[in-house]
């Protein structure tokens, strides 16, 4: 199980460096990001992973994901 925690962060980080709008060779077309939290959701995955484990952490970066949406406002929101 403690091999799958670093397996997940993996593969978070390889969206990262592809795929993400804001960390990955997209970025050159948005300049100032896209993600409208910080840290993005994707960062924030990797710490609540890190911090609690697969299956807490990533309830939580479910739910940070689920809060993005056009009726939320946004801004700072940081692990807890």
């Amino acid at each position: 199980m403690f091999r799958f925690r670093y397996l997940v962060i993996k593969i978070i980080k390889i969206y990262q460096k592809t795929l993400s709008p804001d960390h990955g060779f997209l970025a050159v077309f948005s300049p100032y990001g896209r993600c409208k939290f910080r840290p993005t959701c994707s960062e924030y995955a990797i710490k609540a992973i890190s911090k609690y484990g697969i299956i807490k952490g990533g309830l939580k970066a479910i739910w940070r994901v689920l809060r993005c949406n056009p009726f939320n406002k946004g801004g700072y929101d940081p692990l807890l």
